[in-house]
């Protein structure tokens, strides 16, 4: 029998369909090792075609002087670099579509992705993350920084080249008040954090633990979404991602390696998301609010009834996929 469960954080409804469940590598169709070749004449994002994307905002280069990590402006961005977002229409609440919207590009190599960095690349590139994160909340027309990155057809990729990309809205997303007014209002009736009482009974029970580290842990949460759905948090309360500290940003980036190297290894390099959720630096004391990286493997698709009733079905038990997870061997390096 199936058994409906209660999302705490998201507000969701979500039937674990144990029964339809499937062995992880039925899941996706895909190549452990598919053959991307490291440049791509091509494509804008590979080193030596830099003009290509000559809008570069930082770079953090390697030893020898070459780049390791680039963050250059969008050319195709959602928002518009130049101008105020005033308000065109208060009656039916509509602003100019004024913001930030960059590419960061995650190595000189084209079919370099994460679940095979290094410590110095991976320690490059959230580093990267948390500069421009910074940059774009200094303008003052942005309310909202949202780091996220998308990998592979099924999560929106356009440009194969492994990137991330980060946008500054001049407004603040509903699903991000949505949150914020259920983390609220839980602190109001409990006096505890939504998010570090999740986390918690998380370690306590361990059954959805995937890894556990000194600063963080990463669980697939009790009611997950979609199959594999991992969340990360930080063990030490704050509500903005870019207070990490630098012992905490090392052992983030070692972590992130990991869980994607097992679902590399696992799922067969699935299409997959993943999202820093975090308020403003202005709002880290905010004591009902806890930041978050979220991986989301693009393993199945809402249908009518997701769309029609906002409950998701995950045919995935979430004790089995962390178990499944906790288990799988990440990637052998291809250095």
């Amino acid at each position: 029998m199936s058994e409906i469960r209660y999302n705490t954080i998201t507000g969701d409804w979500v039937i674990i369909a144990a029964e339809r469940a499937r062995r992880p590598m039925s899941f996706v169709d895909a190549t452990i090792s598919p053959t991307i070749p490291s440049y791509e004449k091509s494509c804008p994002f590979c080193l030596g075609n830099e003009a290509s994307s000559a809008d570069e905002e930082f770079r953090i280069d390697d030893e020898a002087g070459n780049w390791r990590v680039r963050a250059v402006r969008n050319k195709f961005s959602v928002l518009a670099g130049s101008g105020e977002p005033v308000s065109l229409d208060p009656f039916r609440k509509t602003v100019n579509g004024v913001g930030r919207h960059e590419v960061i590009i995650e190595s000189p190599r084209h079919n370099r992705i994460i679940a095979f960095h290094t410590s110095q690349e991976i320690n490059a590139l959230l580093s990267t993350y948390r500069h421009r994160f910074l940059d774009l909340y200094s303008d003052s027309r942005v309310k909202h920084v949202i780091l996220y990155k998308n990998h592979g057809p099924d999560a929106g990729t356009s440009l194969a080249h492994p990137h991330s990309q980060i946008v500054g809205t001049p407004v603040v997303p509903g699903q991000v008040v949505q949150r914020l007014d259920m983390a609220q209002k839980h602190m109001q009736e409990t006096g505890k954090c939504i998010y570090c009482q999740t986390m918690a009974e998380e370690i306590a029970e361990k059954n959805r633990l995937v890894a556990e580290t000194e600063h963080f842990v990463a669980f697939i949460p009790f009611a997950s979404l979609s199959p594999y759905h991992v969340w990360i948090f930080p063990k030490e309360h704050s509500a903005c991602f870019s207070t990490a500290s630098a012992a905490a940003m090392v052992d983030l980036g070692l972590l992130l390696v990991n869980i994607l190297g097992k679902i590399y290894t696992a799922l067969h390099n699935p299409s997959f998301n993943f999202v820093i959720r975090s308020l403003s630096p202005g709002e880290s004391d905010l004591p009902y609010f806890h930041w978050y990286l979220a991986i989301v493997p693009r393993l199945s698709k809402a249908a009518g009834f997701e769309l029609g009733t906002g409950i998701y079905v995950n045919s995935s038990q979430p004790e089995h996929s962390a178990r499944t997870l906790r288990e799988a061997p990440t990637p052998a390096s291809e250095d």
